[in-house]
């Protein structure tokens, strides 16, 4: 996190531990009813709660959910003959399953009203799509660590699948990709960089327990995404909502056209600290 006076480290030490314990206990703050929703989370930088209700983005989500459903894609700022077919809808209601959508509403310097939009995640294989917020890391240095590491896993799975079950060959092997793949993980995370409406920055895994680690995921969901994307253009938010479109997922937790919470796991720990100096 940055900090410009060192005698606060300690006082910013002690904040996060307040802060990874209370994510531990507190129970998450998310209204059931749609026009009450409220996303909030505890700050360790400030030690406050930090709120944003839904407000005027349940409109705009809305709006979002009719040209998902006019156009069939996603790829809204590109003219419909130069739509590519990999970012067509019909990909969330197939064997994929759906996706989280998200908007923010706000206002500029100039007090022009904006609305932004983001999907959780990756969108058929791609995090960035034209009109989108893109995801809190450098996509570039992301490709250089997760391209040649998910060869490298990819290869000795091909191993260990030309071996029988009970060789010890494949047990060692299984083991060596394990730690790869955590060490992988543990690389990728550090490249997320959090920043709220302070000025401030921080690590995303100075908000996770270093002996469990960041939740994979955490960090791509909606909220983290549109929060990020308003401090860089300088939108000072006024709503935000998220919701599902697509075949619902395989626990049968998320249905098509559905409002619904931040996760408590991946998002809880982190929106405090973004929402901080987020309302005046």
């Amino acid at each position: 996190m940055d900090r410009n006076e060192g005698g606060e480290e300690g006082a910013v030490l002690t904040n996060r531990l307040r802060h990874l314990e209370k994510c531990q206990t507190r129970p998450f703050i998310m209204h059931a009813e749609q026009k009450q929703r409220i996303y909030s989370g505890w700050c360790p930088h400030c030690g406050e709660m930090h709120v944003l209700a839904a407000d005027d983005a349940m409109d705009e989500a809305r709006r979002l959910m009719l040209d998902l459903e006019h156009h069939g894609r996603v790829d809204f700022a590109v003219a419909e003959g130069q739509a590519s077919p990999r970012f067509s809808t019909d990909y969330l209601f197939g064997p994929a399953r759906g996706h989280m959508f998200g908007v923010l509403t706000g206002t500029d310097a100039s007090g022009a009203r904006c609305v932004l939009r983001a999907f959780s995640g990756q969108y058929n294989g791609c995090w960035r799509v034209e009109g989108w917020a893109p995801p809190l890391f450098d996509l570039d240095q992301y490709e250089a660590i997760a391209v040649p590491g998910d060869a490298a896993v990819k290869a000795l799975g091909g191993r260990m699948e030309r071996l029988s079950s009970d060789d010890p060959e494949r047990k060692a092997l299984k083991r060596e990709r394990r730690a790869l793949s955590q060490r992988l993980m543990k690389e990728l995370h550090a490249l997320y960089v959090l920043r709220d409406f302070r000025g401030n920055t921080a690590p995303l895994t100075d908000f996770f327990p270093r002996d469990r680690g960041v939740p994979t995921g955490a960090g791509d969901c909606c909220a983290p995404k549109l929060l990020n994307q308003a401090v860089l253009l300088g939108i000072r938010p006024t709503g935000l909502v998220e919701f599902y479109w697509g075949r619902e997922n395989a626990s049968g937790t998320r249905r098509h056209a559905q409002f619904y919470s931040s996760c408590r796991e991946k998002c809880y720990p982190i929106l405090g600290f973004l929402l901080c100096g987020a309302i005046s």
